[in-house]
C-alpha cells in the first residue's frame, strides 16, 4: 500500500541513519566502499551526504570485511562504524545488524555506501516525510523518477520483520502490503549505482554526473 506525502504531521524524535558498506567487494574486485571518486571513498561521499542532515540523529556505518580500513576512511566524521561479523551472509545481515545498533530510534534511514551521488536533499526530504507521516506508516521511500530506490525509512515496528531476513532480502522483501510513503525525488539529482570499476571510471569523467564539467566551448 503506498501513500501520498500529504498528511498530518506528527512529529517524533530524529531518525537514525544507517550506511550499508559491509560487502567484501569479490564482484567489484575489491573493497568497493574504499574506492576512491574525486580522491574520496565511496562510503565516505554516502557518509558525508546524510551527515550534513540536521534532522538525522545518529550515522551508523554497517562495515564487515574491511572495518579498521573504512574506519580509517571515515576519520572526522560524525559516522559511527559497526562491525557485522555476519556480513558474508548477505544484505540481511548488514540491515539486521545496522537495525540493532540503531535500537530506540523511531526510524532507520537506510542508504548504500555504493551510492556516492545520493543528493544530501533527498535525505532531507525522506527525513523529512517520515517524521510528519501519518499514525501506522511503516516505511517511507523515495522513489527516482517513479523508480523505488533508497533512502529507505524503515519504523521501529518493522524490527521483527527485519530480525527475520535472511540471505541477500534487503529492505524491499518485507514493504509488500505494508504502509509505504513515497517520496519523489528524480528532481533533485541522478543516483548512480556503482556495481564495477567501469561505473567508476565513468562517474570520473569529464561531463558524467559526478565528474568535472566541460567548458562550453571545449
Amino acid at each position: 500500500m503506498t501513500m501520498t506525502t500529504s498528511s498530518t504531521a506528527s512529529i517524533g524524535v530524529r531518525p537514525t541513519a544507517v550506511v550499508l558498506a559491509a560487502g567484501s567487494g569479490r564482484r567489484f574486485g575489491s573493497a568497493k566502499q574504499l574506492a576512491l571518486l574525486e580522491g574520496i571513498p565511496l562510503v565516505r561521499h554516502a557518509v558525508d551526504a546524510v551527515a550534513q542532515i540536521e534532522l538525522v540523529e545518529r550515522v551508523l556505518v554497517v562495515a564487515g570485511a574491511h572495518v579498521q580500513e573504512t574506519r580509517a576512511a571515515l576519520a572526522g566524521t560524525r559516522a559511527e562504524v559497526v562491525a557485522c561479523a555476519d556480513h558474508a551472509q548477505g544484505i540481511s545481515a548488514s540491515l539486521r545488524c545496522g537495525v540493532a545498533a540503531a535500537a530506540g530510534a523511531p526510524w532507520v534511514l537506510i542508504t548504500l555506501a555504493d551510492e556516492p551521488l545520493l543528493p544530501a536533499a533527498a535525505v532531507r526530504a525522506v527525513a523529512q516525510a517520515a517524521l510528519a507521516a501519518p499514525h501506522g506508516t511503516e516505511a517511507v521511500r523515495a522513489t527516482w523518477d517513479g523508480r523505488p530506490g533508497h533512502p529507505v525509512a524503515l519504523a521501529a515496528s518493522l524490527t521483527p520483520a527485519i530480525e527475520a531476513l535472511r540471505g541477500d532480502d534487503g529492505a524491499r522483501a518485507i514493504l509488500q502490503g505494508q504502509r509505504v510513503l513515497e517520496v519523489e525525488c528524480g528532481h533533485l539529482g541522478a543516483v548512480t549505482d556503482v556495481d564495477a570499476p567501469a561505473d567508476l571510471e565513468y562517474l570520473g569523467r569529464p561531463g558524467s554526473p559526478a565528474g568535472p564539467s566541460t567548458p562550453a566551448d571545449a
